[in-house]
């Protein structure tokens, strides 16, 4: 039972006092717990490295996110069904029937759901069960006569006609998958077939009631209509020419078919030209010319004018060779209720079972023993539903600890050796390893937070090499070096399945990665530095001699003799123009050298003593703001932002200082005992000589300064 006297146990983690959940009391009384002190106040449902399946549960509102009512709620679900809550903190992937408390009714009831799944399953004298074996709803429905989903299959049916009825309501209005992965239908869509064999049926009644007014044609209605809409424009439009041509006799010849049009075509295969042919008058306009139908017929249409004087004009105006604008509006008057009854046809998703199979269906009692079937299956809902409850059950038992130690506390997180809901793989680049690498769900939004961060982070793009699935993920480099590391260089990323994926960096986040990388962070700017500035005065100095040579060579004249008569003299050299040049150029070295001679006159002037202390002071001088900047961002790094870049929402900062930052960059290591051969036959050969004969004169003038400077030598001049 919670109390809110329960003692809790706090440990200082990443900065941060965080609870302890060490047992099952803890988890009773996790209501009560301040949510102040939570790590984080809500968690999204997609992207996380824990079954995508138990998080949904827990999302009780579907908004894709887990809140901290959620959680609360869940717990105490568990925990009242469970009689020892210990048994979460085990995190076990199977369950034990025995650890429900059969105390109370929803424990019994789930006890009996569970070894109904058993049973279904073939293993009656199990006394365990596993996520895998409680979400196979397919095998644990499949072959049920009823399993409460409110959907019945040919299971249900217990007759061979009973099931030819549910087939054919299938093929007319569709289907549904059922718990046992059958298809099958519910009482809705009995219902639309039942209401579409009505309507169906009363449109054909309607026929039946009129049969001379809606067939004018008997059997050839249909026909006779088709063939009436087909020409229906073509034939309005002559009428109304020859109207016009009676409004006005000179724009008859405009009204009939251009000259032009026809020359347009003359040339071409005019079989091929139907179309264009089609778009001419039906026939030659004349002011209130009747319409023939025997000849002098547009040749794209001769067979639509024939065809309706075979099903119409001759049923309605015998042995006539032409009919008027006045027949040809009795024509539309005579389909009028034809077109009207057609166009309030209903039930046409049954129609393919034709009248007299719907009338039988009708006049069956199958419709009513189909309903009597649904309401059995109704009837089984609540204890189908227990039966689903129990793989939540289970489900909750292998996941939630685990959600908790990553959600009330980051305890995945911050123990060596395990790895956090929210870290998706190892991505491994530039000879090391990354452990913190992130799924990138909105990219935006990572653009605008993870610079609060504090972290050196390289995004990159993966393909998986087996399903060609694509994402983006971010990794914190925490330690080595970022020599080598570019935008659009190749990794390997490794998710936590094991399954490789190809990965390119697309975008660099930089950030200090250690003090080491730091001290010597000035030294390789200012090295990039003079060997840019290198580059570009060498390939400034190429371009102008290459420039230079083409131009001489564009200049030389075609005929060699010309240039030996015209060629001039060299020109003296003038010292005199170099003058200031060298005189710069000397100043310049001589001021270097002064600066040189100096520094190293000052050291050499010296104790002993303080030389050392002078040379680190000059070390410091250069890297010591660079290794102090450094050391004040890397004390703050925070994976707090990244995560609230994913959808979180961290409650507190989740600091990864520089000891911990190194555990989660490992840097490739040769195994112990390995045997190494020093001999790189790609090396420039060495010459030991010169190298130690030197050396040793260094350290000779060295011993021979102290001893002149101290008074143990005198030198003879």
């Amino acid at each position: 039972m919670s109390s809110k006297n329960h003692i809790w146990s706090f440990s200082t983690v990443g900065g941060v006092k965080r609870v302890n959940l060490e047992s099952g009391a803890d988890l009773l009384n996790l209501e009560n717990l301040d949510p102040k002190l939570w790590t984080a106040l809500s968690c999204p449902v997609n992207g996380l490295e824990i079954d995508k399946k138990t998080l949904e549960l827990i999302d009780n509102d579907k908004d894709g996110q887990i809140r901290v009512p959620e959680i609360i709620a869940a717990v105490n679900w568990m925990t009242s069904i469970l009689k020892n809550p210990d048994d979460l903190l085990k995190q076990e992937t199977v369950f034990q029937l025995s650890s429900i408390n059969e105390n109370t009714d929803l424990g019994k009831t789930l006890l009996e759901s569970a070894q109904i799944i058993l049973k279904n399953l073939g293993k009656e004298n199990a006394t365990t069960l596993t996520v895998e074996e409680t979400s196979d709803t397919k095998k644990i429905f499949a072959g049920t006569k009823f399993n409460g989903d409110g959907i019945i299959t040919d299971d249900s049916c217990s007759n061979a006609e009973l099931i030819t009825v549910l087939n054919e309501i299938i093929s007319c209005v569709g289907s549904v998958t059922d718990r046992g992965g059958k298809q099958g239908i519910t009482q809705d869509m009995i219902q639309l077939f039942i209401d579409g064999c009505h309507k169906y049926s009363a449109w054909l009644a309607k026929k039946d009631a009129n049969l001379t007014t809606i067939l004018p044609f008997g059997e050839n209605t249909a026909i006779a209509y088709q063939n009436f809409t087909a020409i229906k424009s073509k034939v309005d439009d002559y009428f109304i020419r020859c109207r016009l041509a009676a409004f006005d006799t000179q724009s008859t010849e405009v009204l009939n078919l251009q000259v032009a049009r026809v020359e347009s075509i003359t040339a071409k295969d005019l079989s091929s030209c139907m179309d264009d042919i089609a778009a001419y008058p039906l026939a030659k306009i004349e002011a209130n010319k009747p319409l023939p139908i025997n000849t002098g017929i547009n040749p794209a249409w001769e067979k639509s004018i024939a065809d309706f004087k075979k099903l119409i004009a001759s049923n309605l105006f015998p042995n006539k060779d032409s009919i008027s604008e006045a027949e040809w509006l009795k024509v539309s008057e005579t389909l009028a209720p034809y077109a009207q009854w057609i166009s309030e046809k209903e039930g046409t998703e049954v129609e393919a079972l034709g009248n007299e199979r719907i009338q039988q269906l009708l006049s069956s009692s199958y419709f009513q023993q189909l309903t009597s079937l649904v309401e059995q299956d109704k009837d089984l809902e609540d204890e189908a539903n227990n039966i689903i409850l129990v793989d939540k059950l289970v489900r909750y038992h292998r996941d939630m600890f685990t959600l908790l130690k990553n959600f009330v506390t980051f305890f995945d997180f911050y123990t060596p050796g395990s790895k956090a809901i929210f870290q998706a793989g190892t991505l491994y680049i530039d000879q090391r390893s990354c452990d913190l690498c992130i799924k990138v769900t909105d990219m935006a939004k990572h653009a605008t937070m993870v610079s609060f961060s504090g972290m050196f982070l390289m995004y990159c793009d993966c393909t998986s090499r087996s399903t060609n699935e694509k994402m983006t993920v971010v990794a914190a480099l925490t330690n080595g070096d970022i020599d080598n590391l570019v935008v659009g260089k190749n990794a390997l990323f490794y998710d936590r399945n094991g399954l490789d994926w190809d990965a390119t960096v697309i975008k660099i986040v930089d950030n200090p990665i250690s003090i080491r990388q730091a001290f010597f962070s000035p030294y390789r700017k200012v090295s990039r530095f003079i060997e840019t500035q290198i580059n570009k005065f060498a390939t400034a100095q190429d371009d102008k001699v290459t420039g230079d040579m083409t131009k001489g060579i564009e200049a030389v004249p075609i005929k060699v003799e010309e240039v030996k008569a015209k060629k001039d003299p060299p020109a003296p050299f003038d010292v005199g123009k170099f003058v200031g040049i060298f005189a710069a150029i000397g100043l310049a070295i001589g001021a270097i050298g002064t600066a040189i001679g100096s520094l190293v006159a000052g050291f050499l002037g010296l104790t002993w003593w303080k030389m050392p202390i002078a040379f680190v002071g000059l070390l410091l001088l250069i890297s010591g703001p660079s290794m102090i900047i450094a050391y004040l961002k890397l004390r703050k790094r925070n994976l707090a932002p990244i995560l609230d870049a994913n959808g979180w929402a961290i409650n507190a900062s989740a600091v990864v200082n520089i000891h911990f930052g190194n555990t989660l960059t490992h840097l490739a290591e040769l195994p112990k005992g390995a045997k190494i051969n020093l001999n790189d036959p790609f090396t420039k050969k060495k010459q030991p000589i010169l190298p130690a004969i030197l050396l040793l004169s260094i350290i000779a003038g060295i011993i021979l300064y102290f001893l002149w400077k101290y008074g143990y030598m005198h030198l003879p001049f």
